[in-house]
């Protein structure tokens, strides 16, 4: 049964239109997982080395054995952003008459199969080699590398329960933060060495082969919490019933006051809620909310006058996170139905100022939500308020402009992480407006006149964008209806 699985898996892949496009695809990740996990060996290797003469450690092993739960729950988190599921898979099997138990099997032996599953062994199996087998012996190396890769496995089973069950929810995230304050929060706040707490459990495995059956058996029970969830959810109604329960009737009332626009507007809002990439997108801009915390706390960038010319660059990214993010994908989103607002009257003009509204009032969010950070000094308030003009005036017309650049077609319920459906060389190229314009405005008042005057003249060209607002998105509207059918032809191609 596995072989035919197998079989039909190679099967879907070469009876795919885009199956050469797939396979230039797969080939290039592949190399590029050689490449890294290429480079975690090396990191392996010269482990022992760094520790004790990078970090200047007098006990190598000692050391690494009391930061291990940092390495595992830094794991935790990238495998909650990295990790995929295979629950979509089962829509093509359920109707099969084949075991629902074999076909379960079968999906979670297939995602193990991952270059995530050997980081834990090459970066620490050398360091057994070169340090715990020569000073403990061949029995308790094998012991260690073993309860150490055996934790790292478990925490694959666990990952995808925890993701099918608490993902793209609150408490999901909440649980994601929790475990980012206990990692990093507990030793810089001084509240306890979570290190030291658990490193018995790990020296334990040196003397005893007792944790290395605890381990099995962790690693037993999380691959049967996997797959008894799996089983007891792998019916074709549940795989969509609480998804349609949990976002059903979520819309922003007021943007219907907006005429058409608004309730394309409302239309994009439920689009990015109900649809896992898009809500990724905007989880994330909530997340990079907390990015100023890494320079305005960072005495580095304290000056002695004024603030520090990164702060700009910083408010304008706050500001305007998910105007960014969003809006590089600025008509793919609607690659699935973009043919509605075709046929629609005026349905493109509605739909790209149903866009702008929803830009507008996501970023007023994020300025709000940006208030405290005045905790830090009024000149951070300042600057986020003039790069928010500036943002709503100025780059998002680049922003959008520069995303109708051949847009491409992409699945909205596939992850956000590592999908680059839709994204094309401009998108790479998005990232200049919002480091380059605010400068080219802000920088020749601040250094000829002061810092306060070149906020000024920012805020003042985004006001002046903002009152031409009408010709300036006519551009857009103009450009995708003179191209409206070259797109139309792209989104109907196969991704």
């Amino acid at each position: 049964m596995v072989l035919q699985l197998i079989r039909l898996e190679l099967l879907k892949s070469m009876r795919s239109t885009s199956f050469a496009k797939s396979a230039l695809v797969a080939i290039f990740l592949a190399f590029l997982a050689i490449v890294l996990l290429a480079y975690v060996l090396l990191l392996g290797i010269v482990l022992k080395d760094v520790l004790e003469k990078v970090l200047e450690s007098q006990d190598a092993y000692a050391t690494l054995s009391g930061g291990l739960i940092y390495f595992f729950l830094f794991e935790f988190m990238y495998r909650y952003f990295t990790q995929q599921l295979p629950v979509i898979e089962m829509e093509r099997f359920l109707h099969l008459p084949i075991s629902k138990s074999k076909i379960i099997h079968f999906l979670l032996g297939r995602s193990f199969i991952s270059p995530l599953t050997l980081i834990v062994p090459l970066l620490f199996g050398p360091f057994a080699i070169r340090e715990v087998l020569p000073r403990f012996g061949d029995v308790a190396a094998i012991s260690w590398i073993a309860s150490v890769i055996l934790t790292s496995w478990s925490l694959h089973w666990l990952m995808l329960w925890f993701k099918q069950k608490f993902e793209d929810s609150l408490m999901g995230i909440g649980i994601v933060f929790a475990v980012l304050l206990l990692g990093a929060g507990s030793n810089y706040l001084g509240w306890y060495n979570l290190g030291e707490i658990l490193r018995p459990v790990f020296d334990w495995s040196l003397t005893s082969p007792l944790p290395v059956l605890i381990m099995l058996g962790v690693f037993v029970g999380m691959y049967q919490l996997a797959f008894m969830y799996y089983r007891s959810n792998a019916y074709l109604e549940d795989l969509t019933e609480e998804e349609n329960i949990r976002f059903v009737n979520q819309e922003l009332g007021f943007l219907s006051r907006f005429g058409l626009a608004g309730e394309f507007a409302n239309l994009e809002w439920k689009l990015i809620i109900r649809h896992k990439k898009p809500r990724t997108y905007l989880m994330l801009a909530g997340f990079f909310l907390l990015y100023g915390l890494i320079f305005y706390t960072n005495p580095q960038y304290k000056t002695e006058e004024g603030f520090n010319h990164l702060f700009v660059f910083v408010g304008s990214f706050i500001t305007g996170i998910f105007m960014l993010q969003y809006g590089q994908l600025f008509l793919s989103w609607n690659s699935a139905n973009f043919d509605f607002f075709l046929q629609k009257r005026e349905g493109v003009e509605a739909l790209v100022m149903g866009k702008y509204l929803l830009f507008v009032v996501v970023s007023v969010l994020c300025l709000l939500a940006s208030i405290p950070y005045a905790y830090f000094g009024w000149d951070i308030l300042l600057i986020h308020v003039a790069a928010f003009f500036f943002n709503m005036g100025v780059v998002m017309h680049m922003v959008v402009y520069l995303s109708l650049w051949k847009p491409k077609p992409m699945d909205l319920n596939k992850g956000a992480m590592f999908n680059y459906e839709g994204v094309g060389i401009a998108q790479f190229l998005m990232i200049i407006p919002m480091m380059v314009a605010p400068y080219a405005i802000y920088l020749p008042f601040a250094l000829i006149f002061s810092q306060y005057i070149g906020l000024v003249a920012m805020a003042i060209a985004g006001m002046a964008g903002i009152i031409a607002f009408k010709p300036l998105s006519k551009l857009s509207v103009k450009r995708v209806l003179n191209n409206r059918y070259e797109i139309s032809s792209s989104f109907r191609q196969e991704i």
